[in-house]
């Protein structure tokens, strides 16, 4: 457990979260801090106004109680998802809410030039240390821009949020109201895994060199990966985002960041997400950097380290390579995040992979994610020119210079056994072949 302490901490003028969020007014654009920082009772405070109407809140995935988003809250406030968590699918899809499709990379972007301006920001920092400054801790991707280009900053201070390093300041100078808070922060432990996920995890372990950078998210499937590289030597980490099995390849000395050309021997990421081990792992931990999107996500930047493998998720793959990751059909699921940027970016580095891992089936097996086309609505994250390695449980393929016939032959070829014959059907009608 990290213990921040207090002697040298210049005094912090406290407020409750109901007087801090007073300084919202309606017609607001608010950005929301996310995932791990999620500034919950800063949110609650916000849902408690009744005075409020058509606050826009800006945000990518939030964790825990997300009350905005309930059916009463309709009018009061609007949500945008730059991406989608779980919380916010339902009123995304029922149409009280909002998706911005945009690539992670450029965020901050948009919110520095104005492009999508904001009022105010609600944030969670670290305690400040004794220069009076405070940092993002677990998540500094979007949040950075958001504080330096909002004129009203207003910030959960926890005493249980990690101080990280890297470019994660917030001068404690910078904020108008604060609030301290000594509360857990919103974990995601490991998810469990199955037979599924083991045998893709293995399928793509195979395909990571030593010297490797790694590219990887969150869920049963990086961490699949993750638990199958404690063979592997020098690898280093350049990710948009971690979680907790990457401790396990520091502590074991598989991560080294030896062999990278940007940041040499640091793990750089944007935001983490886990459980309280990993944010112990990385308080005050000088060989993790945290940078904000527009860096970590820099296709420029990423393609110049060695042996870049970009491990990214897809819900369905038509026979051409078509990629679609954010959606069901219509129906949003999640967003593009910063898939292209690192897919491409992996593609360009000198022996990079860049790999797209999928089961092969949905809904117990009756639907083949490999699919003859899209699903009716379904948005292209990432394009057939871009796709490369494509991995289920049943093998993985190399798409890069093949035809779309050969690609569609490939894929069957991953595909689940129930569904190759039908797939094979659709492959020689749509390209007309016997």
């Amino acid at each position: 457990m990290l213990v921040v302490s207090s002697a040298t901490m210049p005094p912090i003028s406290h407020v409750s979260a109901d007087e801090a969020v007073a300084h919202i007014t309606s017609g607001m654009r608010v950005f929301v801090h996310g995932a791990s920082a999620t500034p919950t009772p800063l949110l609650e405070a916000l849902a408690r106004r009744t005075d409020l109407e058509q606050v826009t809140l800006y945000h990518l995935h939030l964790a825990g109680d997300v009350p905005f988003g309930r059916p009463e809250y309709a009018g009061r406030f609007r949500s945008v998802s730059l991406f989608t968590g779980p919380a916010l699918r339902e009123p995304v899809n029922a149409g009280r809410a909002d998706y911005l499709p945009v690539f992670l990379s450029d965020i901050p972007g948009l919110f520095l030039s104005r492009g999508l301006p904001l009022d105010a920001a609600l944030v969670q920092l670290s305690p400040p240390d004794r220069h009076g400054n405070c940092s993002l801790g677990t998540s500094v991707d979007v949040a950075l821009a958001a504080t330096l280009s909002a004129p009203l900053v207003i910030a959960e201070v926890n005493a249980q949020m990690p101080r990280t390093l890297g470019n994660t300041v917030v001068p404690l100078s910078r904020v108008h109201a604060t609030v301290t808070t000594d509360r857990a922060l919103h974990e995601h432990p490991a998810e469990a895994e199955t037979e599924v996920t083991a045998q893709i995890g293995a399928l793509i372990a195979d395909l990571v060199d030593d010297g490797s950078t790694l590219q990887v998210g969150i869920g049963a499937i990086p961490d699949a990966v993750l638990a199958r590289l404690g063979n592997k030597h020098d690898l280093g980490v350049h990710s948009e985002m971690f979680s907790d099995r990457m401790v396990d390849l520091v502590e074991g000395g598989v991560i080294t960041n030896r062999r990278k050309k940007v940041h040499p021997g640091r793990l750089v990421t944007s935001f983490v997400t886990g459980t309280r081990r990993l944010f112990d792992f990385v308080h005050d931990h000088p060989l993790v950097e945290f940078h904000p999107s527009d860096r970590t996500n820099d296709t420029s930047l990423i393609r110049r380290n060695p042996r870049v493998v970009a491990i990214n998720s897809a819900l369905q793959l038509d026979l051409t390579g078509q990629v679609c990751a954010d959606s069901i059909g219509h129906r949003i699921y999640s967003g593009i995040g910063g898939q292209m940027d690192f897919i491409r970016g992996a593609a360009l580095s000198p022996g990079g992979k860049a790999i797209i891992a999928l089961p092969s089936t949905a809904k117990d097996g009756t639907v083949s994610r490999i699919a003859p086309a899209l699903s009716d609505g379904a948005g292209v994250v990432t394009t057939r020119g871009h796709v490369h390695w494509v991995v289920t449980e049943y093998g993985a393929v190399n798409l890069h210079g093949r035809t779309l016939r050969e690609r569609g032959e490939a894929l069957i070829g991953i595909a689940h056994p129930d569904h190759r014959a039908e797939l094979q059907r659709s492959l020689r009608a749509i390209r007309h072949f016997t």
